[in-house]
């Protein structure tokens, strides 16, 4: 009995490894419960493009849930947005963030910045949305994007992309300006050098070539459901202004201002900011769209 015991326990360990092996970089790898859901680490394929996140599904998760997907910012990672598990599970959201390839000099993607861009950010976005559609456990109707910074400019230009599978924006502190930035940096084509380091991290001609045709604001006014718009007025990156004519050139969106804040929020702002998207996705009505 003993040795039949070992044998089978041998077999089964065996199993579990192979398949891992087998399914590493595109299945769900561990689970990590805490009080409010289950934390998983879940690759997600956009053609030969690995891109690693983290999906948070609620403890008391039953059938098809909403779920916000997550974008940072520059030379950011999936870890800022974890702060947004427990606050959106509490109204019954599934939360997934992830590190863009290329995004960030730790990304666990792909770290080579060298190589980032806004087009490929979309494309990695696009990919993320439509793998969730597909997902028994997620409710096709309900995909809220939120975006950080730069993954607010890629999460606008997306969601226009896909007015019909998005149903809520949230943009924080978006790099609208990213593109007139640049092309006010770079005037011409020739005036690019082969590297330009941002912050300390390199980046390769290739993305400030494709942010010369860039409009946000014609791209954007595609998107026709509800948005909110964070951002503090004391943000030195980012403009105001930009945020303003954000508000105006949707058709359903607010702008909510946080005194004295600034490109990046301290505890107590971001607190401000969490509560209001429970407001936000509280107020928006429930099924199809």
């Amino acid at each position: 009995m003993i040795r039949r015991t070992m044998l089978l326990l041998a077999f089964i360990a065996g199993s579990v490894l192979n398949y891992a092996e087998n399914h590493s970089g595109r299945t769900m790898e561990y689970v990590n419960p805490d009080d409010t859901g289950n934390v998983r680490s879940l690759w997600i394929e956009n053609g030969d493009r690995q891109i690693y996140g983290v999906l948070n599904r609620p403890v008391q998760a039953q059938g098809r849930m909403p779920i916000a997907i997550v974008s940072h910012g520059f030379n950011g990672t999936h870890h800022f947005a974890e702060g947004y598990f427990a606050p959106l599970a509490e109204q019954g959201w599934m939360t997934y963030t992830f590190d863009f390839p290329c995004g960030s000099t730790r990304s666990r993607s792909d770290s080579n910045t060298m190589n980032m861009s806004v087009l490929d950010e979309q494309s990695d976005l696009r990919a993320i949305v439509s793998y969730f559609r597909k997902q028994p456990y997620v409710d096709p109707d309900r995909i809220m994007l939120i975006g950080e910074s730069q993954g607010g400019l890629v999460s606008a230009l997306t969601a226009a992309q896909m007015n019909k599978e998005v149903s809520e924006l949230v943009l924080i502190y978006p790099a609208l300006c990213i593109p007139d930035n640049w092309n006010e940096k770079y005037p011409k084509v020739e005036d690019i050098p082969d590297t330009t380091r941002m912050w300390n991290v390199p980046l390769g001609r290739r993305y400030f070539m494709e942010v010369r045709g860039i409009d946000p604001f014609k791209t954007m006014k595609k998107f026709k459901k509800p948005v909110l718009i964070i951002q503090g007025d004391a943000d030195k990156v980012v403009r105001m202004d930009d945020s303003e004519r954000a508000v105006k050139t949707y058709k359903n969106a607010s702008l909510h201002v946080i005194p004295g804040a600034g490109h990046g929020f301290k505890p107590k702002e971001r607190q401000e900011a969490i509560e209001q998207i429970k407001k936000f996705v509280a107020t928006q009505p429930q099924g199809k769209r």
